[in-house]
């Protein structure tokens, strides 16, 4: 089909343009890699049109990764918006021509400023290219539009020069997963990396705890106060010993023993699985499902302060 040719021409050409690229890589993008590295404020990613699109991108990359960025729309520089930027920023100006009016204009006063300035075209002798303190070409672009005239491999080579620029200051910065976690709260990893075991467990108070020579009538009372299925038994010194579960309790009233004085120190599980409070939500549930079990005790200095059930983890977001 003659328009699968096509498709496959435009990866053809990206990819072979990616390529070249790639294996011609030199100091220039160590040096422009260490002057992020060694920025003291933001690392500010400008352009106009498509290449605004891809700065705004490789800004968003960079942030997302450890090294604090923010978009600045060049029309908008020019009306105030260079305000945002300070003598220890770091601009990074795109344009496929190097001369782009926006770009060009707002070069002035960001020297004036004091931050530092690297430009990202493919015209060497544009006016961006000589302004700049580092600048990467892109030489010998051919738009993969069948017009050769509509940003495609162009775009595309920028996009992928600066995840690389990302991904290399990032681990330069040892921005781990932690790390990653905390900028992402909502997202699953995110979730996984930030939400502690204590953040979605309810609180047990020493009341709702038992003993071993407590009687049924105590564990239906705590049962149906707390509304949970398990009851934690502690020992005289009151560290968590054991738990007792509804389905124990359950079986006990189907054999019609008086609840009143039949104990409950013969359905205690002893050396009961549980996990501390400085534990993430994942691991509990990690715990749960290997024991295939539903909720486990919270422990702080071997003291009960609250249980973790797995379905409220599962409905927080979070997954094995």
């Amino acid at each position: 089909m003659k328009e699968l040719e096509i498709a496959k021409s435009v990866f053809e050409a990206e990819i072979d343009a990616l390529k070249n690229i790639k294996d011609s890589l030199d100091s220039t993008f160590v040096n422009i890699l260490n002057l992020i590295i060694q920025c003291k404020g933001k690392v500010i990613v400008t352009g106009m049109g498509k290449s605004g699109h891809i700065a705004r991108k490789i800004s968003a990359t960079m942030a997302s990764l450890g090294v604090s960025s923010f978009f600045l729309h060049p029309g908008e520089a020019m009306h105030g918006d260079l305000g945002m930027v300070g003598k220890d920023d770091l601009v990074i100006a795109i344009s496929h021509s190097g001369e782009s009016d926006e770009i060009k204009k707002i070069i002035p006063s960001i020297k004036i400023i004091g931050a530092s300035l690297v430009g990202m075209t493919s015209n060497p002798d544009s006016t961006l290219a000589r302004e700049c303190d580092e600048t990467q070409i892109f030489a010998n672009i051919k738009e993969a539009c069948h017009l050769g005239l509509a940003p495609t491999t162009s775009t595309t080579t920028v996009l992928v020069y600066g995840d690389a620029l990302a991904v290399a200051a990032s681990q330069a910065k040892k921005f781990g997963m932690k790390d990653f976690g905390v900028f992402h709260p909502a997202g699953s990893l995110g979730k996984k990396l930030t939400i502690r075991s204590v953040d979605l467990m309810k609180r047990i108070k020493s009341i709702d705890t038992l003993t071993v020579n407590s009687n049924l009538k105590d564990a239906l009372v705590v049962l149906s106060r707390t509304g949970t299925e398990i009851l934690a038994i502690k020992d005289e010194m009151g560290r968590l010993c054991g738990v007792v579960t509804n389905g124990d309790i359950e079986r006990c009233l189907e054999k019609g023993l008086d609840v009143y004085n039949e104990g409950i120190g013969s359905l205690v599980n002893r050396f009961p699985v549980y996990v501390n409070d400085d534990s993430m939500a994942i691991d509990a549930l990690g715990v749960m499902v290997e024991n295939n079990i539903k909720a486990l005790f919270v422990v702080k200095n071997d003291k009960v302060v609250g249980i973790i059930e797995k379905q409220v983890i599962v409905d927080s977001g979070i997954y094995v």
